[in-house]
């Protein structure tokens, strides 16, 4: 029986490994969703409410699940929707496959309803390998090449269908000049520096009386590796966001996340240390890195264009992260004096005590930094969290801490609202089993993951485990640009942009049969989280927080503090409150709240 080029598509995919795909149908790509009907759940379609959806669950998908991830949408508008998505995962360094439909081979170039320049517009995004199909024996060579090219180098891919072709007849390319055959299959390769630059590095790291080790996301599978180089070195470890999960937070010298949403033992860590050894990391904001010069440095990446960009290395080695580490482990000597890992958790314990402080501060109604504090313990083991890009990704990246075997993410280079609850959903389509809690701004969930909430709504019955949460911080409010406004821009809160409509998120929820819970006094979030963990649906749990509460900074700079007192003195909207709430914030350590909740943490 003769198979149409959909079918043949599908099926490829299917050898190549790929189970499910993320997408938005549209008549520009029927072919293809003809062929997945036929081909009887082989590969599982995933409907999202909106391409750029389906887009961020592929990236999510491939981070949680370590393979590749593929999205699908029509032609014109559909594979316009996708790029968000895909900018994500090109940014986070992520093998995703987008198929986009195109319209029919006869029409291109007559300016055809929905006819876009769909190769011109992935060539960013997909620079590495996008193109059009014109033939059905060109099929094969574009499918096997543009999923070996996004797995080989972490990169996005696409591929154009024009809607005739779908529905062609396929064949195998002629045997014949001018025709190629392709084969399926990828093995990531082994890949470690000479011996000689291993040596090289250990000296630098043996030289070293004060070690820092920051790690990324190219870490995540080194956890092993990063805790045995850190216990020969007396080094601490500081972690940027994507790589919260590489290293668990239970080890007392472990610091944290680094940066702006960083903690104080990471920012003195780095300022004091005179050895930096960083590892899968591309963390951007080098301010927060040693002084150029303070410190030797050693870097470790897969990627060679991502070696000594943020802070000129000693040592750059090019090398899978596990197995670099593995193979200079034995190099390094055991550092017998650990006054500097004394320090550094000594600054951890401090900093421990501060951010329950701080979150135990009174705001009006719910201090944003109790709700993550409180979720924190009482994460299941093996939990996915995912967080939105906003003020919500402070408390995140500060106050959530990972145990072993515990998986968390986020959009990290390219910093997109509205990816938390995509990635979440994605989560659980890997791994079923898990529980799965998303931390979401009102402002992301206004945008766009609200519709997402009807995905869940769609899925969640055939979960294993039907534990997903969606923990919305409704503070009418943009917060963290709001603040970005007062600290680094000296404005005053520009009301017009920054205040959002006040929506009844969790009624939303109740209206799609999903459980939905309101909370507006600090003495019920205990209560209401625990409410969430015992239902046997998905939840949204929406807590109405306190925009006042400021994210500060694990340093605050003088400029920083004059362009905050230059905003108080232009009149704030908000000034009373931004005024408490700082201060209370700053002075939290020095005159602690002595009302805490006996059920808190």
């Amino acid at each position: 029986m003769a198979i149409t080029v959909g079918d043949f598509l599908i099926e490829r995919l299917y050898q190549w490994g790929v189970r499910r795909i993320y997408g938005y149908p549209g008549d520009g790509i029927n072919g293809v969703f003809g062929a997945l009907n036929r081909a009887n759940e082989k590969i599982r379609f995933i409907q999202a409410r909106h391409e750029e959806m389906a887009a961020f669950m592929a990236s999510a998908d491939a981070k949680f699940n370590g393979g590749l991830g593929v999205c699908i949408a029509t032609s014109g508008p559909g594979a316009t929707h996708l790029l968000t998505g895909l900018y994500d995962a090109r940014m986070d360094h992520m093998p995703v496959l987008a198929i986009a439909g195109q319209q029919a081979r006869t029409a291109m170039g007559a300016h055809y309803q929905q006819e876009v320049d769909l190769a011109s517009m992935f060539k960013d995004v997909a620079g590495a390998f996008v193109q059009q199909a014109s033939t059905p024996g060109q099929v094969r060579h574009l499918v096997d090449r543009a999923i070996r090219t996004a797995l080989g180098q972490r990169t996005v891919t696409a591929i154009i269908l024009p809607n005739d072709l779908q529905e062609m007849e396929y064949s195998d390319p002629p045997r014949s000049h001018g025709a190629v055959f392709s084969g399926i299959g990828y093995n990531r390769p082994k890949i470690v520096p000479y011996n000689t630059d291993l040596i090289r590095a250990a000296e630098v790291l043996n030289a070293g009386k004060k070690v820092a080790i920051l790690v990324g996301a190219g870490a995540l599978d080194a956890t092993d590796e990063i805790i045995a180089v850190a216990q020969k070195l007396g080094a601490g470890v500081a972690k940027a966001l994507l790589g919260k999960a590489a290293v668990p937070d239970d080890l007392p010298w472990v610091t944290g996340s680094i940066g702006l949403l960083g903690t104080e033992p990471s920012y003195k860590m780095m300022n004091e240390c005179d050895t930096l050894l960083m590892v899968g990391s591309g963390f951007p904001y080098s301010e927060f890195l040693p002084e150029e010069g303070q410190a030797r440095g050693v870097q470790i990446d897969l990627k060679a264009d991502m070696l000594s960009i943020r802070y000129p290395m000693e040592v750059n080695l090019q090398g899978d992260s596990a197995e670099t580490l593995r193979a200079l482990l034995p190099l390094l000597l055991h550092k017998a004096d650990r006054e500097w890992r004394d320090r550094i958790e000594n600054w951890r314990d401090d900093w421990d005590d501060t951010l329950v402080e701080r979150a135990m501060v009174s705001a009006e109604p719910i201090n944003p930094q109790r709700v993550a504090l409180e979720l924190s313990p009482r994460l299941p083991d093996m939990s996915i969290v995912t967080s939105d890009s906003g003020s919500c990704a402070n408390w995140y990246a500060r106050d959530i801490h990972l145990r072993r075997g515990m998986m968390g993410s986020l959009s990290g280079g390219l910093a997109s609202m509205g990816a938390a609850v995509p990635y979440a959903i994605a989560a659980k389509f890997c791994h079923p089993e898990r529980t799965v809690v998303a931390m979401v701004g009102d402002g992301a969930m206004q945008m766009n993951n609200m519709a997402e909430l009807i995905t869940v709504a769609k899925y969640w019955q055939e979960w294993e485990n039907p534990q997903w949460i969606c923990c919305v911080f409704n503070n009418e409010d943009l917060n963290q640009v709001t603040w970005e406004q007062r600290v680094m821009e000296g404005d005053p809160k520009f009301e017009a942009s920054q205040n959002i409509p006040n929506v009844p998120y969790h009624r939303f929820a109740e209206s799609i049969g999903l459980v939905g819970i309101y909370v507006d006094r600090e003495d019920q979030v205990v209560a209401a989280w625990e409410q969430a963990f015992a239902a046997d649906r998905p939840v949204l749990i929406e807590f109405k927080t306190d925009p006042n509460v400021p994210p500060l900074p694990p340093h605050l700079k003088i400029d920083q503090i004059k362009k905050y007192a230059t905003t108080l003195l232009q009149g704030d909207p908000d000034q009373a409150g931004i005024l408490v709430q700082s201060a209370k914030q700053i002075f939290a350590k020095v005159m602690p709240n002595r009302n805490k909740d006996k059920d808190s943490q």
